[in-house]
């Protein structure tokens, strides 16, 4: 199982990142996939997450208005589009799918996103 997260990286305040999590190892549409960050010194977040089935999406309350999850089944890719982003938004992304019978849980090696000026 893999999962590998790319598109991270440096961008001005009010700026856009999409970050891209390409899994492998597993049944990619049977998984809800999400996406987690962490800032120094803070706890891991859930970000945003989609589900399997029907595709329902969860947005922390912070980046409801700013971020979109969507996936590409055929790739066995989710995405993380971030607009407007923040000096807050700083912080390691990561990805992590779960089946839909909770048992199996993974995780991607992270991204680091750093929103500066």
């Amino acid at each position: 199982v893999q999962l590998v997260e790319s598109g991270g990286g440096l961008v001005q305040p009010g700026g856009s990142l999409r970050l891209s999590c390409a899994a492998s190892g597993f049944t990619f549409s049977r998984y809800t996939m999400s996406w987690y960050r962490q800032a120094p010194g803070k706890e891991r977040e859930l970000v945003a997450a989609i589900t399997s089935a029907g595709g329902r999406t969860y947005f922390a309350d912070s980046m409801k208005d700013r971020f979109t999850i969507s996936t590409d089944n055929a790739k066995n890719t989710v995405y993380l589009q971030m607009n407007s982003l923040k000096p807050d938004d700083t912080a390691v992304y990561y990805c992590n799918a779960q089946d839909d019978y909770n048992k199996y849980n993974y995780w991607g090696q992270g991204t680091q996103v750093t929103v500066s000026s």
